[in-house]
């Protein structure tokens, strides 16, 4: 069942607001976030190879094969989760404004003396008593 025209306009309406409260996490929401299934069954593959050197390696005595064999489990394994090929971001980058127009980020000051997490959520309760929120 389609939306209605109201329902339409109030989504558009919350996706603004949720793309300039927090873009981030409006980008994650709306990636797929799928990885191919072709790298995680390779990745178990080489996985499944490099607990197998490394059995052996253990069973035989042979240090050598049973390094290479966990080097192939861990490689397998990196290269599934940390080398996975990244989208590129959809949609509207920065702020929305109040008229729905998409603008830049206003840079933010970061507190003097600290760094880190500590700033960044200083730096946003600033923006967000700068505008009215």
């Amino acid at each position: 069942m389609p939306l209605s025209e109201y329902e339409q306009r109030v989504l558009e309406q919350m996706e603004r607001a949720l793309t300039s409260d927090d873009p981030r996490l409006a980008n994650a929401l709306q990636s797929s976030g799928r990885r191919p299934v072709v790298r995680y069954v390779v990745a178990a593959i080489g996985l499944a190879g490099g607990l197998l050197l490394l059995v052996l390696g253990a069973a035989q005595s042979h240090v050598v094969l049973g390094v290479i064999g966990f080097a192939v489990m861990f490689a397998a394994v990196a290269w599934a989760f940390a080398f996975a090929p990244r989208s590129k971001a959809k949609g509207p980058q920065g702020a929305v404004r109040a008229d729905g127009s998409v603008g830049a980020r206003p840079a933010s000051k970061p507190a003097k003396g600290r760094s880190g997490f500590m700033s960044r959520l200083e730096a946003r309760w600033d923006r967000r008593r700068e505008q009215g929120l």
